[in-house]
């Protein structure tokens, strides 16, 4: 197939104009470099074989993997199903924005909105994430695969004798029986009163009782107990807070478990702050088919740009940012301040980053108006601005970018704007709107992809540096 080719697109000349605009004196391949990617229409879609290649930093760190891609060497066991569609995927993904928005109403961040009671649906997939890494826990020591989540605090894990309900996972379930280190939480200690930061706590024959609903109904009930977690052979915590889970409902995919990154006292940043000073970083690779990093502590590079977490989400377990503007082609788009008024949560387990109905009308029809060169196609779930790239070897894309308070400006890795959904049939552009401008905004983990995410609870700020996994 050979990409169609006209004298001049209408993209080049909207870049051309733009640059003698600005007083740029730059030939027309100068200016696609500065506002596009050229990319090969094959690159957009995921290897069935796993690039074992990946950066890591000098720090310690946990090898991350997708947990529906080639690298995880889990086999899905869940009642025979593959992983799971697009549609599936972005219906959990809803979910998962519904759920947080529901959260933070009922601390109180939006009065005006009622908080919304999610239904507990049996079988439904956890909302906690797409990526996981590998733990040890125990004494003597057992690995565990565990999705990890910046929106949740309490890591937790299936526990034997799973006395009611346990889904099928990789590894053997954490036996504490047969660990020396394990301890149960009695009900008389402050401890348990944690509990309830992240979910809700209840006592059996005075032992500390924990509970965790996801999103989509998913759930974990068990035990709340210390154990030794093991990141390294030099990196061991004991008497670690975590969940010894004994109900657990969903489609996790072959892991144990989850692991809490959130912001509160339970979350693993704050038991282990000693050691690491609240400082952890990750890079989530460009597709499913290559692995990236969880680091934790560590010096932070001069490449990353910090921008400050946002005083509104202090009470809540997420890490709140401040979205200021949006550029498409190299052009900051004309969007009014209160468009961002609401504040933004990065987190990684949201899938597709979820903008106010103004900041993402701006951007989709900015983004429309430089992709006339390719034919349009219909919509898909949460997305309404999609193209038909069967037809071509290569495509130019705009260039979009997020500009956080401080200044700090993030051009979005080329795997973070597009989203095939239909093979090259329907490529969409990888953002959403919410509801209402008056909804959180949503930086999901589509948009993080390839940079370097540094968390600095104890500086109170998020930083980004590009090129983090490679």
């Amino acid at each position: 197939m050979a990409t169609p080719i006209c004298s001049i697109s209408l993209l080049s000349v909207f870049l051309l104009l733009f640059s003698l605009e600005k007083g740029y004196a730059v030939e027309e391949n100068e200016a696609t470099k500065s506002y596009l990617h050229i990319i090969k229409v094959n690159s957009l879609m995921p290897t069935t074989a796993c690039n074992h290649s990946s950066k890591v930093s000098n720090s310690l760190s946990l090898e991350v993997v997708h947990r529906h891609g080639p690298c995880i060497g889990i086999v899905n066991q869940e009642k025979g199903a593959d992983a799971p569609s697009n549609m599936e995927i972005f219906l959990r993904d809803q979910n998962r924005v519904d759920s947080i928005h529901a959260r933070l109403s009922s601390r109180g961040m939006f009065p005006e909105k009622q908080a919304t009671t999610l239904p507990v649906q049996s079988g439904a997939s956890i909302g906690a994430g797409d990526y996981v890494v590998t733990v040890g826990l125990g004494t003597p020591k057992k690995e565990f695969t565990l999705i990890f989540d910046t929106g949740s605090d309490i890591t937790w894990t299936q526990c034997e004798p799973c006395v009611k309900t346990c889904y099928k996972q990789k590894e053997p379930r954490l036996n504490p029986s047969t660990s020396t280190s394990y301890r149960n939480i009695s009900c008389s200690s402050a401890l348990c009163k944690l509990v309830a930061s992240e979910g809700s706590q209840s006592c059996s024959s005075s032992t500390c009782l924990y509970q965790v609903q996801y999103g989509d109904g998913s759930y974990s009930i068990g035990f709340f107990a210390t154990e030794t977690l093991t990141l390294s052979s030099s990196n061991v915590f004991k008497n670690f807070l975590f969940g010894c889970g004994q109900q657990n409902n969903g489609l996790f995919g072959g892991a144990a478990g989850l692991l809490g990154l959130g912001r509160t006292k339970l979350a693993l940043p704050s038991q282990t702050a000693r050691t690491y000073k609240k400082l952890f970083s990750y890079c989530l690779p460009a597709s499913s088919s290559s692995k990236g990093y969880l680091s934790l502590g560590g010096q932070v590079s001069k490449s990353v740009k910090f921008t400050p977490l946002s005083a509104d989400f202090d009470s809540t377990p997420f890490y709140g940012l401040d979205i200021t503007g949006l550029s498409v082609g190299g052009r900051k788009l004309s969007i009014d301040e209160s468009a961002f008024s609401a504040g933004t949560v990065i987190d990684s387990g949201t899938v597709i980053t979820r903008l106010s109905p103004t900041a993402y009308s701006e951007l989709s029809s900015a983004f429309q108006n430089l992709m006339t060169d390719y034919p349009a196609t219909s919509g898909y779930s949460i997305f309404d601005t999609c193209y038909d790239f069967s037809k071509y070897d290569t495509v130019r894309i705009p260039k979009v970018g997020v500009t956080f308070k401080g200044g700090v400006e993030m051009d979005i890795d080329v795997s973070g704007i597009l989203y095939p959904v239909n093979g090259l049939k329907k490529v969409c552009l990888a953002f959403a709107g919410n509801d209402d401008d008056s909804d959180t905004s949503i930086f999901g983990n589509v948009q993080q992809r390839t940079y370097q995410v540094v968390y600095d609870g104890a500086k109170g700020r998020v930083g980004f540096a590009p090129g983090g996994c490679s």
